[in-house]
């Protein structure tokens, strides 16, 4: 994935695509970076500042400007055919690509450094959680952070308060449950639910 900009006027570009070649282009090429990296730091100064973004657009009411103030996070504009209902919630932000016509409902939250693509006519419930990054299960190396993408298809519905957890394909026109818990690919046109999630229709 290319590195996106982090938005006109927020950071200097040249040291944030300096960032990028570092821990986060470490992250997405499958190393699994320990707490004690000197370069950890990096996430956390980038991540707080995308928090302070966040206060922001989510003290606002207004849908245009909640589109113009999510590009300054993800260095993408939100397209006009989409809409996110705040609160929303992201860690970093230039690792999320949201499609045209794509609806999230409130208290959406996402963990995007190993990418989140979100494509056209997806939608989104309230209180859904798509997490791209996890930590080994080995107690002694619990700290490091490794990362998987996450991509959800076109067409797609993601039911109220389900989790899509690190590496997960949802494929197209799929349902997800409501409170389902994904922790492998979803086939095309099927409906999963469950903890964990299972196949229990096919969608004709």
């Amino acid at each position: 994935m290319e590195a996106a900009s982090y938005g006109r006027g927020i950071f200097n570009r040249k040291r944030l695509n300096k960032m990028s070649k570092t821990i986060f282009e470490r992250l997405q090429a499958g190393e699994a970076v320990p707490y004690t990296d000197p370069q950890y730091r990096d996430i956390s100064e980038v991540a707080a500042r995308t928090t302070q973004l966040l206060v922001r657009l989510n003290a606002t009411p207004d849908v245009e400007e909640v589109r113009k103030q999510w590009g300054e996070i993800t260095g993408q504009p939100l397209d006009t055919s989409s809409t996110i209902q705040i609160p929303v919630y992201v860690n970093i932000g230039q690792f999320t690509r949201i499609g045209k016509n794509v609806y999230i409902n409130h208290l959406c939250s996402m963990l995007d450094m190993g990418t989140i693509t979100i494509e056209d006519d997806v939608l989104i419930g309230p209180k859904v959680n798509i997490l791209t990054e996890e930590h080994p299960v080995n107690p002694k190396e619990r700290k490091a952070l490794s990362v998987k993408p996450v991509v959800i298809k076109r067409n797609a519905w993601i039911g109220a308060a389900a989790t899509i957890l690190p590496g997960v394909t949802v494929s197209e026109n799929s349902i997800v449950a409501a409170g389902a818990v994904v922790n492998r690919d979803v086939p095309a046109n099927t409906v999963v639910a469950g903890v964990p999630a299972k196949v229990i229709k096919h969608i004709d």
